[in-house]
């Protein structure tokens, strides 16, 4: 099984510091739920493990699959197996769901081998129709332009049809539950859940506890001032519902450096 495995991230924004020495290590087939106040570092952490150029990594490792990824283009960490589902997801009109995919697909396909033609219609078709049906997507799904009029229910299910599709090992979800009403949450996260059992890893970024209520982390770990500094089960997500950050804050506080 694979493991994407952070040793001491630090990471800055414009120069201003913002992930001061993170450790964590994600498991393939478990999932790992972050948690903590707004500003505290957790979308700087999702956006720097897939390589956005804002974020400037000023210390630190990041090991997949025996390499340091921090060293690999964003193209290339997604080929390796990790996948960034976004809190607010963009439009492309004029490019169908479809088209989108298997574009991405064909990407893939030409990085490993320059030679290959690209997967045939038929059987991306085929391919489209098996995940759509499992992830119980209505198949005029795959003719809209990506995003594009898309509600915030449909931005998400999207990204898990991105996800079931390009089959990741390692997924990240940045705050998967922003904007979504209660059955939007549920069909997402009955998406998720599905991908879960074929042993897919996960890192939730959330706010709130109502997330892990359809999706159970195996672990919950709270971050504040851009480190873990709190980690437990699921209970722990629970505690947070009832107590607030408050209590962290006075244990961290009262922590030595």
């Amino acid at each position: 099984m694979s493991q994407l495995e952070i040793k001491n991230l630090h990471v800055s924004i414009e120069g201003k510091e913002i992930l001061k020495g993170l450790d964590l290590t994600i498991e393939q087939g478990k999932v790992h739920a972050i948690m903590g106040p707004n500003g505290t570092g957790k979308s700087t952490l999702a956006y720097t493990l897939m390589g956005h150029p804002s974020y400037e990594v000023t210390d630190g490792e990041v090991f997949f699959k025996g390499q340091n990824i921090l060293e690999l283009e964003p193209d290339e960490r997604s080929r390796l197996g990790l996948f960034l589902a976004f809190q607010y997801p963009v439009a492309i009109p004029g490019v169908t769901v479809a088209n989108f995919l298997r574009t991405a697909l064909n990407a893939r396909r030409r990085a490993e081998n320059p030679e290959d033609k690209g997967m045939p219609i038929p059987e991306f078709r085929k391919l489209l129709k098996e995940k759509m049906s499992m992830l119980k997507v209505d198949q005029a799904f795959a003719g809209r332009y990506l995003n594009d009029g898309f509600s915030g229910g449909e931005k998400k299910r999207a990204e898990i049809l991105q996800m079931a599709t390009l089959q990741p090992e390692i997924a990240i979800l940045d705050e998967t539950d922003s904007g979504l009403d209660i059955d939007a949450l549920r069909i997402v996260s009955e998406g998720v859940n599905t991908l879960l059992s074929q042993d897919l890893g996960v890192l939730v970024i959330t706010h709130y506890q109502r997330l892990l209520n359809y999706i159970k982390p195996d672990y919950v770990h709270i971050m504040l001032d851009g480190r873990i500094v709190e980690s437990g089960g699921a209970d722990l997500a629970l505690h947070l519902e009832e107590k607030g950050y408050e209590w962290v804050r006075e244990k961290y506080e009262e922590t030595p450096a």
